[in-house]
């Protein structure tokens, strides 16, 4: 069974930065590209940055000079340093990966976790 878990939500200040992380765990073969998404009260989930295999990144016009994503294959896990938050950025961040599962390349989803920019 594969899990995607994320941490490193958290309440911030306008101007501050949070990085959070998310881990893929079992039996996994291999994983190839790794998204963080957001979804805002009373709006559609949108995606906010991707990372493929070979670490090619795109971002969001949103948060573009803002986010950094990156991940390291040794851990499964992808992370996204968020500097210059904004209240506008406050979401339910998910990490989504897919990857290669029981001979099977699927998409999985984080369980989310909660980013606060107050003002």
């Amino acid at each position: 069974q594969v899990q995607l878990v994320e941490s490193g939500g958290g309440l911030v200040q306008a101007g501050g930065s949070l990085r959070l992380s998310c881990a893929a765990s079992g039996n996994i073969v291999r994983v190839n590209a790794m998204r963080w998404y957001r979804q805002a009260p009373g709006k559609q989930r949108e995606l906010v940055a991707v990372i493929s295999r070979s670490g090619t990144t795109n971002y969001a016009d949103s948060v573009k000079g803002r986010f950094t994503i990156s991940r390291d294959d040794a851990k499964n896990a992808v992370y996204v340093q968020m500097n210059s938050l904004k209240p506008e950025d406050t979401a339910v961040y998910y990490c989504n990966a897919d990857l290669w599962y029981e001979s099977l390349l699927r998409n999985y989803w984080g369980q989310g976790t909660q980013v606060t920019v107050s003002s």
